[in-house]
């Protein structure tokens, strides 16, 4: 609707321009908003899973053995159930954090759908 306006003065053309940006924030936001709604990861599951995790990681450790290899594989293996946990929760959030993945294809869409 704001493409078909053809703006004739100096003042309609600087307005014309700022009503574009506008609309350029609300579609952001609005992407923004939906993306958020739909990638939040549930803080009973969160919780679930931990208390799991943790309770297989105590077992392994009450029941194995105490000498330097058990010890270092019980660290290994809570560092890599900890990273993989971090990345799960770092990929909720996909146009933030450590990985992220780009939005200028969806970008390029919108102005497609827009035109």
């Amino acid at each position: 609707m704001l493409f078909k306006i053809a703006p004739t003065s100096d003042a309609q053309r600087q307005l014309y321009a700022t009503a574009q940006q506008t609309l350029t924030d609300l579609r952001q936001s609005r992407w923004v908003l939906i993306q958020r709604a739909n990638h939040v990861i549930p803080i009973p599951f969160l919780v679930v899973l931990l208390f799991w995790l943790t309770m297989l990681h105590v077992s392994f450790g009450l029941f194995a053995p105490r000498n330097a290899t058990v010890i270092t594989v019980l660290f290994i293996s809570a560092l890599s159930v900890s990273g993989a946990i971090f990345i799960v929760l770092d990929m909720a959030h996909p146009l933030q954090g450590t990985i992220k993945i780009s939005s200028e294809p969806m970008r390029k869409a919108l102005e497609l759908i827009g035109q």
